[in-house]
């Protein structure tokens, strides 16, 4: 029997949209604006962060959030509501994540030169938003307590494409099975240069270290 022939193809799909991603990324760095993309599982606690974090940085950034989700515009309004800051809302019409196309199309609707940072709030699941770039300038990953220490271990790409990693929901560590250093032993496994943040966004503890550094990186960014 003849040996068949395999042809790999979603290389190709791949290789197209980190062209894209990277032309995206030029052209932010020439408007001097930082793209923020932050992923996570549904449930760890994006939105709240999120609303914690711009309320923290507003007054030293002009700030824009672009929310993805495959239906509704609930964080849109509620981002909107809580912060008093742009969101938009972007409906992937079924898909499980952005990519640098879809991006572009969201990042048309906001006011490029009147922003510093733009944060996309990618859709809720740690498989398919690791797999493409979104030609955003930073990974963030929100890990909440109650999915476990070990989601570095079963989802490596996606704490391998983070550059930080916010710990979530620390307020309720000890009535879970959640060892926050082996935690860290795990992430610098797949990712040793990632920074790792723990944070209670329900209380607002460690979420000013959170809005530091992400204020550190949008003006190093700037410069």
């Amino acid at each position: 029997m003849d040996e068949v022939k395999v042809i790999e193809i979603k290389k190709s799909i791949f290789a197209d949209n980190d062209k894209d991603a990277d032309a995206l990324r030029r052209e932010l760095k020439q408007k001097g604006v930082y793209l923020l993309n932050v992923m996570s599982s549904p449930g760890s606690g994006k939105t709240t962060t999120l609303i914690r974090t711009i309320n923290l940085l507003k007054d030293k950034l002009r700030i824009a959030v672009m929310e993805a989700d495959i239906d509704s515009d609930v964080d849109a309004v509620k981002i909107r509501q809580a912060t008093g800051i742009p969101s938009i809302q972007l409906h992937t019409g079924g898909m499980c994540h952005l990519d640098a196309e879809m991006t572009r199309q969201g990042l048309d609707n906001v006011p490029m030169d009147g922003v510093d940072l733009v944060i996309l709030e990618n859709v809720g699941n740690l498989v398919c938003p690791a797999e493409f770039d979104t030609g955003s300038c930073c990974n963030a990953m929100i890990l909440s307590v109650p999915e476990g220490d070990d989601k570095p271990l079963k989802y490596p790409l996606m704490f391998s494409v983070c550059n930080v990693v916010v710990i979530n929901k620390m307020d309720v560590l000890p009535y879970f099975d959640f060892d926050l250093g082996r935690c860290r032993e795990h992430i610098a496994l797949r990712n040793p240069k990632a920074q790792v943040i723990p944070i209670c966004a329900k209380t607002g503890e460690g979420v000013e270290a959170f809005a530091d550094w992400l204020l550190q990186e949008v003006n190093n960014w700037k410069k």
